[in-house]
């Protein structure tokens, strides 16, 4: 379980494998110059709802793992939180959806 730490008073703890995916996505993002929402829904055992943060290139940002080795990563996964981060409501996190591979 890695984390995102924010402005350096907040984390948000999520999985590995969904970091690096989002990682990507928000690297792109502020890369570019562009200012953004992160929502996310609490994880069971903490208080019961969600949140949002405003993400900007200027507010310090950092993001840890837990593994030493980086996934392999799914290009839909983050074409999809892509899309989302080029809505007016933000990069909204998504389950990752396993494309079944076509038999040859």
């Amino acid at each position: 379980m890695g984390y995102i730490a924010y402005d350096s008073t907040s984390e948000l703890q999520i999985e590995d494998r969904a970091l690096a995916h989002l990682k990507v996505v928000i690297a792109t993002k502020l890369r570019r110059q562009e200012s953004f929402t992160l929502s996310w829904v609490h994880p069971e055992g903490e208080a019961f709802g969600r949140s949002t943060i405003w993400l900007h290139p200027s507010i310090p940002l950092r993001f840890t793992f837990e593994s030493r080795q980086p996934p392999e990563l799914n290009v839909k996964w983050i074409e999809d939180m892509m899309q989302s981060a080029n809505t007016t409501g933000g990069i909204t996190l998504v389950e990752e959806i396993i494309e079944p591979h076509e038999l040859v």
